[in-house]
């Protein structure tokens, strides 16, 4: 099997078809259409085998995963996905091991209406690339430096659940079967708040996905924005299995530094408070007030009595 039979027996219809494609997988450059009135959101991200994943990864997780953090990306714009490309490195060709990615991309892809329109497959130590495009309405999208001072802080799901598992995975930290199953599920299979991201667009100044910790990520906002903000520890949203698993401290410490989360944390008007938990309940999504936007910049963690709370490391760094 050759790169183009792999492309015909494994991408070329994995996913469903788009009015707007014009010419997808099998040309030089696929063309699409963008609609009127709309701005076309990009994105794209590695995952290396060793680096982001562990080699004996489940393929369909990873096909999952890959597509996960670039329509992710697209939630945190405040964009409705479309079109994605993808680039393919294999140590070799394995027909199960491709038939297990393709799997997991397709299925994710279909409930979003994306198509996979064009990419590259190439041979050397696995690594897949996606980019991913979306539409917002020109002047909608929801950009890191929207954030006002009286905002809300919100996040939607549990915070650190992921980044249990890789201690568990990496470092052998030992949970009980429940927490470990639920956590590596959360890892390997994260859920993108796409819809629950248009639902806040009209609503929210500004927004942020959360792949390096929130910390970290809240501090992109904070930067952008020229402000700082105020965090309570003790409202961090953490799941059951996430609270029986850690002390305290430690619990608060890693949701906010953890990374692979892909919730989203987002600025809005103290005003649309009841709105936006009313949007997010209606799609079955937790969504938590967790602090307040600044005028003095920096990022501050308190707890209920005033104390601070300051985390031992930021979020995860690329380099």
């Amino acid at each position: 099997m050759n790169e183009f039979s792999l492309i015909e027996n494994f991408f070329a219809d994995c996913t469903q078809k788009r009015e707007d494609v014009a010419l997808a997988v099998g040309d030089d450059c696929a063309l699409m259409t963008v609609p009127p009135g709309c701005e076309l959101a990009v994105s794209i991200d590695t995952l290396v085998a060793g680096v982001h994943f562990t080699a004996e990864v489940d393929s369909a997780a990873l096909g999952h995963k890959a597509l996960t953090v670039g329509l992710s990306d697209l939630a945190a714009m405040g964009a409705e996905p479309a079109w994605a490309t993808l680039a393919l490195t294999l140590p070799e060709l394995d027909r199960a091991w491709l038939a297990g990615f393709t799997q997991g991309l397709s299925k994710l892809a279909r409930s979003y209406g994306v198509q996979l329109v064009g990419g590259d497959t190439t041979r050397g130590p696995l690594a897949v690339t996606m980019q991913l495009h979306g539409f917002v309405p020109r002047g909608k999208a929801l950009r890191r430096d929207g954030a006002r001072p009286g905002d809300g802080i919100y996040v939607t799901g549990t915070l650190g659940d992921s980044g249990l598992a890789l201690q568990a995975r990496l470092e052998g930290l030992q949970l009980s079967q429940e927490a470990l199953c639920y956590v590596e599920h959360r890892l390997d299979w994260p859920q993108p708040r796409v819809h629950e991201a248009l639902a806040l667009r009209p609503l929210a100044h500004a927004a942020i996905d959360i792949s390096d910790g929130l910390a970290a990520d809240l501090g992109h906002i904070l930067k952008g924005s020229g402000v700082g903000a105020a965090v309570e520890v003790e409202a961090l949203p953490l799941s059951d299995s996430f609270r029986a698993s850690l002390e305290l401290e430690q619990a608060w410490a890693l949701a906010l530094t953890a990374g692979d989360d892909y919730e989203l944390c987002v600025t809005a008007p103290a005003e649309y408070h009841d709105r936006i938990q009313a949007v997010l309940s209606d799609r079955g999504c937790p969504c938590t007030l967790i602090g307040t936007i600044e005028e003095e910049p920096g990022f501050r963690c308190r707890r209920r009595n005033g104390a601070s709370f300051i985390p031992q490391q930021q979020g995860y760094r690329h380099f």
